[in-house]
């Protein structure tokens, strides 16, 4: 009995080879565009990278001309040599302009890098510029901490004022403080330190009115401010300034550093004025980096962005690292090869550093960061 088969109803029930090879290329293609979309689509979050370095005992860029990064005119300076480096991070992306998925995996990938949440770098109402606008402030004050603790330990007394350097928008100061008004005291704590002024408020708390001591063209009164939260991941009670630092120096410092901003070149910035200002030569001719914010009294105190600026100063060649006493918990176990890092919490501290590195001396007395 012949036996005879429906083609037609046969490829109904079984597709053919063709239509299967067909579906598994629009599968493919989906899943390609799919991953791509994904892969360029923003995240989330910003990545922190090595930035420039900047050698204190050197020279910069300053418009067209390289400048001494710094000058004392007028007084007697002694020759220097080595490297006393300040570290830079840098940002990329931005709640505007964030970046994709694939630059996120890429820099999870890369040890020199670090993923930050948008909000912690820039909270939410907090454009770039007013950011950039804080960081410079922070440098300008950062900068004349330095000159204070230099001039401190070589034996200057420095009468030292806080004033209101400006205000933030929609700051609950605004109406109440003006730019240019001296801080006396808050709550009646005198203070001349911006440090001094957020353990102040920190203690108070947000929603709690402050009184504030001022003097403004030669007038004293006081006035009455409410704290509010600051944003970002670790919000505190601010109250909508940019306060400054205006100490009366004996004579001119300069630093001529352009658009880097932050408080935490301060140590390295001190460091570099008291070489300049000293005979001999307080690294021994080594490159040494370092990072830290540092205030009048000459204390070392935490930064961010450590990781990165270790391979920062490794990639510039620095053999030795000066690290706030404060960050250890972010060094330890992360130093990369090539780097000895010596912690410091005080300048009295990086100069002992610097003494036991210039002669040669061992540094197995010295503060250390836990080993892991």
């Amino acid at each position: 009995m012949a036996l005879f088969i429906d083609d037609q109803h046969n490829r109904v029930r079984s597709p053919s080879r063709r239509r299967i090879t067909i579906l598994g290329w629009i599968l493919l293609t989906v899943a390609v565009f799919g991953t791509l979309a994904f892969t360029l689509a923003p995240a989330p979050y910003v990545i922190e990278q090595p930035g420039p370095v900047f050698n204190t005992l050197g020279t910069v860029a300053n418009g067209n001309k390289q400048v001494p990064m710094i000058e004392i005119p007028g007084q007697k300076t002694y020759a220097t040599s080595g490297a006393l480096d300040m570290l830079t991070v840098n940002i990329a992306g931005s709640r505007e302009q964030p970046p994709s998925w694939f630059d996120v995996a890429q820099a999870y990938l890369d040890s020199s890098k670090a993923l930050l949440p948008v909000d912690a770098v820039y909270p939410l109402g907090t454009s770039v510029e007013q950011s950039n606008a804080q960081a410079s402030v922070d440098m300008q004050n950062s900068q004349k901490d330095a000159v204070a603790a230099a001039l401190t330990h070589l034996g200057y007394t420095l009468p030292v004022s806080l004033i209101v350097g400006g205000l933030s928008p929609k700051s609950p100061s605004t109406g109440v403080l003006e730019q240019g008004d001296t801080i006396i005291s808050v709550n009646g704590q005198t203070t001349g330190s911006v440090l001094g002024l957020r353990a102040i408020l920190a203690k108070t708390g947000a929603g709690v009115p402050v009184s504030i001591a001022i003097e403004r063209g030669g007038v004293s009164r006081t006035v009455t401010v409410t704290p509010e939260l600051s944003g970002g991941a670790n919000p505190v009670p601010i109250v909508g300034i940019f306060p400054a630092i205006v100490y009366s120096y004996p004579f001119d410092v300069k630093i001529q550093l352009e658009n880097v901003g932050g408080p935490s070149a301060g140590q390295m910035f001190a460091l570099g004025i008291i070489d300049k200002l000293t005979p001999g030569k307080l690294n021994g001719g080594a490159r040494v980096a370092g990072t830290g914010t540092i205030d009048a009294e000459g204390v070392v105190g935490q930064i961010g962005g450590i990781r990165q600026k270790l391979y920062g100063a490794r990639a510039a060649g620095a053999t030795w690292f000066l690290a706030p006493y404060a960050n250890c918990d972010e060094v330890t176990g992360h130093i990369p090869s090539g780097i000895t890092v010596l912690a410091v919490k005080t300048l009295d501290d990086s100069l002992a550093a610097l003494k036991a590195i210039a002669s040669g001396a061992s540094t197995s007395g010295l503060l250390a960061c836990p080993v892991q």
